[in-house]
């Protein structure tokens, strides 16, 4: 018995770690010549996750990556043909424009080390990010030269679109406000009650420490709630209590509103020819990709 157990366990060390590799090189789909594995789309949803880190952390990054995993390996098929057409037009990517992308990206760093940390975290290294970017280089440049370069908006449009869509270009009333900010919770409610008193900010820049700026906001602009529930309650020439942000005191004062109005079409050209530039891009990109589908072998592994 103890030699069938000495023998179970030695299988299970030799073999596991094989398991594992398996698990990662195990075929998920063929597009034409080419295979993607299980690593592959870890491999893709790591970078994934790095880019978004950027802008996002905690349970917003991770419900943002999430939601990028229902349609992983369509993307990755997709990615993988668009990377197939570049090769087959002879588009090419300069090393030094990589290299550049790369030092960008590391300028958000202080040191080396935590740039190859955070890489590690997500699994990967320095010439798995440098490929990925060679490839999402690729992927922009055959779309450009496919797509994006054919897309035309003729004025007429612009003008129709206008014409059809007119309160989509009422601009929303805007508060213009002067905003004091402080340190110190004991001198933001001193000066607050001397704004109040209608003393003026460069009456006052003797005796507190203080930077003063400008600021013009609407509803239903993406501001902080306490910055939304506090101005929007103030009358003209109103002063606020101060108001703590990240360890900060800000005091409002509401110095003009100026009402609703309606844009004209050379105040929204600019807007809706980039909407209906986009919007015809992401068209004629499906359309695209549509072609190259049906050109192309694909198989998607279940099992």
């Amino acid at each position: 018995m103890m030699r069938i157990i000495s023998f179970v366990m030695l299988v299970f060390l030799f073999l596991c770690p094989a398991c594992r590799l398996y698990a990662q090189d195990k075929m998920v789909a063929v597009v034409n010549n080419e295979i993607i594995t299980q690593k592959d789309l870890n491999d893709f949803l790591n970078f994934i996750r790095m880019q978004y880190a950027r802008e996002l952390s905690g349970k917003a990054l991770e419900e943002k990556v999430n939601s990028s995993k229902q349609d992983l390996l369509q993307r990755l098929i997709e990615d993988r043909i668009m990377l197939q057409e570049a090769k087959n037009e002879k588009i090419t990517i300069e090393p030094a424009r990589i290299k550049a992308k790369i030092n960008e990206i590391k300028k958000r760093y202080a040191l080396e080390s935590d740039f190859e940390h955070d890489l590690a975290k997500q699994g990967l290294v320095q010439a798995d990010l440098e490929n990925k970017i060679r490839e999402q280089m690729l992927t922009f440049n055959v779309v450009e030269q496919n797509v994006r370069s054919k897309v035309r908006i003729r004025p007429e449009e612009v003008t129709d679109f206008y014409n059809q869509n007119k309160r989509k270009f009422l601009k929303p009333e805007e508060r213009l406000l002067t905003v004091i900010v402080l340190q110190d919770e004991s001198t933001a409610k001193s000066l607050s009650y001397y704004l109040r008193l209608g003393e003026k900010p460069e009456d006052l820049a003797s005796k507190y420490a203080f930077t003063v700026d400008t600021l013009s906001v609407s509803q239903g602009q993406d501001l902080r709630k306490e910055i939304e529930e506090t101005v929007f309650k103030l009358g003209i020439s109103e002063v606020s209590d101060p108001v703590k942000i990240n360890g900060q005191y800000y005091i409002f004062r509401l110095d003009d509103i100026i009402g609703s109005r309606q844009l004209d079409l050379a105040q929204s050209q600019d807007k809706i020819h980039a909407y209906l530039f986009d919007k015809k891009v992401q068209e004629r990109l499906a359309k695209w990709l549509d072609e190259l589908k049906k050109q192309s072998y694909i198989k998607i592994l279940n099992n």
